[in-house]
């Protein structure tokens, strides 16, 4: 007696969803090509192996059992696979990734990030996008650990990183915030680190496992920490606490009088930004990859990672 393996073939599942789909055995013979006697068969041989019955037979209409619904579900499923399968085999023979991973970190503006997305959509690439939020550490680590193919926003020197590629985005300016009914607005400036002391900060936490690092913490102050840069946003708006921001990414709200800009007497927090890639500088990437690397070599486009933040 022949075994599920050898009767559940994709020829079967295809036969089987034709009944299900012409509602009779004898126009499902028709559109495959068969006699009527033959498709009976193949299905008896089927129902044998797996010891169910899956079409009841009682009315003219042949009408999957609950046990045939489940085997159309998951054959449905299994014929997806194999065609995604073919296509992903396809697209390697093309030189295009079947995945790209990108981790974009919290500091990068997502409007710029989601027009790429689109322009290389538009493409019509048989590639499939996944993008993953990092913070500091955590973005060079997502890289680092394999778990991306390009990084957007390294914060931190990735020069130790072996056969790391990294070209810089440019120097991210960073401001002291806080919301207008917060004590800090109204502070003397320059505010003191001492007096920073006495208020809360908001930092954003860093992704990775490894190494966290922090940016403009003082020692011993309260500090409640988010997981996102549009939390900590949230957090100085509502006069929670204060922190360092972007500028292009508190602009906003600077304007519409939600937040203002504090000067401190520590110094300003720049930080200098990179993208990155693993491989050694003689491989060549795949396709996916280039395309991405070839719109972050334009200055237009690191300009606006760095700066449009906000729909205009």
């Amino acid at each position: 007696m022949p075994s599920s393996r050898d009767v559940l073939t994709p020829d079967s599942l295809a036969m089987l969803q034709a009944i299900a789909e012409t509602g009779s055995f004898a126009a499902a013979a028709r559109s495959l090509g068969l006699v009527p006697s033959a498709l009976t068969y193949r299905v008896r041989q089927i129902e044998d192996a797996l010891d169910v019955l899956l079409f009841d037979r009682s009315s003219r209409h042949a009408q999957a059992t609950e046990a045939g619904q489940a085997l159309l579900r998951e054959g449905a499923r299994l014929l997806q696979e194999i065609d995604a399968v073919a296509h992903r085999v396809k697209r390697v023979a093309t030189g295009w990734e079947p995945q790209l991973t990108i981790v974009v970190d919290g500091a990068i503006a997502r409007t710029p990030v989601f027009e790429l997305i689109e322009a290389f959509y538009a493409l019509k690439p048989p590639t499939t996008l996944k993008i993953k939020d990092g913070i500091l550490s955590g973005t060079l680590e997502a890289l680092t650990s394999g778990q991306a193919d390009l990084a957007v926003g390294i914060a931190v020197n990735a020069s130790n990183a072996a056969e790391l590629q990294t070209r810089e985005i440019g120097e991210m300016e960073f401001i002291f915030a806080v919301a207008p009914h917060h004590p800090l607005a109204q502070a003397t400036e320059p505010i003191s680190d001492e007096e920073l002391l006495q208020h809360r900060l908001i930092a954003v936490a860093d992704s990775g496992v490894r190494d966290k690092i922090s940016y403009g913490l003082v020692n011993g102050q309260d500090v409640l920490t988010v997981d996102s840069m549009q939390a900590k946003v949230e957090a100085q708006i509502r006069g929670i606490g204060g922190g360092f921001l972007p500028r292009g990414m508190a602009q906003a709200y600077l304007d519409a009088g939600l937040l203002v800009t504090r000067q401190v007497r520590r110094a300003s927090r720049n930080l200098r930004l990179h993208y990155g890639w693993p491989g050694a500088a003689h491989r060549t990437p795949g396709r996916a990859l280039q395309w991405w690397l070839e719109q972050l070599e334009s200055p237009a486009t690191r300009r606006a990672l760095m700066e449009n933040h906000h729909r205009h």
